[in-house]
């Protein structure tokens, strides 16, 4: 039989994970809040003055020449452009550094990975540039393309980590079965990639909706302005009164609420899909 002294030590390490856990969830709970305050604020602000017909005004005004639900469909677009853009090519990508032997494989996937490491105002010369060159000023997939060049070193990273864990005899069967490369990969490389695709997607999403410097370089129409250019955009549009100052609040909420939503349906995913990506078996 087990001494008490013993017992005492078993439940210890019990004991320790229960507070370490109880921490955690405090820390997150204090950060949550700090990030929260904001938004409760601007909703407090929002009501103060004309209650809640402030959001309904602010939905049926035109502001600036600018439609609070434009900006929800012209973000939307771009939003789902830039998603698929990332996840065929980077799944794509991902599966050719996986499964396709070639000189120089190694290289240049550390080569894709070394953009990580750029930031988007490096890149905003070329990008007026080639924009202008190809016509795409005032276009949704004009926006959406340099959003996708940004993101698709990260897509590579994540896509090829999960595809590395799929076993070989999988895609050997496949291949001795006379599968094409683009038989395995749509067949077995893509189920088997569900979880981080998804939080690809999502991630995507969220990254389109909070990006303002691109839509600002490119987007020129009023009738085109994103929800993330809109905060700024719409500012002049509200006078100093405090029935116009809570309906500017109104619109600020409305315009967070997409990346909000987002955030909220897509957590699951993205959890799910950072495990799947980045824990090898």
């Amino acid at each position: 039989m087990k001494t008490q002294h013993a017992a005492d030590e078993e439940a210890l390490p019990l004991r320790s994970r229960r507070i370490d856990k109880i921490l955690i969830y405090g820390f997150l709970v204090i950060i949550g809040l700090a990030f929260a305050a904001p938004l409760i604020n601007a909703v407090q602000m929002s009501v103060a003055v004309g209650g809640i017909g402030n959001y309904w005004a602010v939905l049926t005004r035109t502001l600036n020449g600018v439609s609070i639900p434009q900006t929800f469909l012209n973000s939307a677009i771009i939003a789902l452009m830039h998603a698929g853009l990332v996840c065929v090519i980077g799944a794509l990508a991902a599966y050719a550094f996986s499964f396709i032997p070639f000189r120089g494989r190694e290289p240049l996937y550390y080569g894709v990975l070394l953009f990580l490491a750029v930031p988007a105002t490096s890149i905003l010369v070329p990008v007026y540039f080639i924009s202008g060159t190809l016509g795409l000023f005032n276009t949704h997939i004009g926006v959406a393309l340099p959003e996708a060049v940004l993101t698709l070193p990260f897509a590579v990273l994540l896509l090829r980590n999960r595809m590395d864990d799929i076993p070989r005899q999988l895609v050997e069967a496949a291949i001795l079965d006379r599968a094409s490369h683009i038989g395995v990969f749509w067949h077995v490389a893509v189920p088997l990639c569900r979880g981080p695709l998804f939080n690809l997607a999502a991630l995507s999403v969220m990254w389109s909706l909070q990006d303002f410097l691109f839509p600002s370089v490119l987007l020129r129409s009023p009738a085109l302005t994103t929800a993330a250019q809109a905060v700024q955009t719409i500012r002049s549009a509200f006078g100093p009164t405090p029935a116009e100052s809570s309906q500017y609040y109104a619109a600020l909420v409305l315009l967070g609420v997409p990346a909000l939503v987002i955030i909220l349906f897509a957590f699951k995913y993205v959890t799910s899909g950072l495990s799947a990506g980045g824990v090898k078996e």
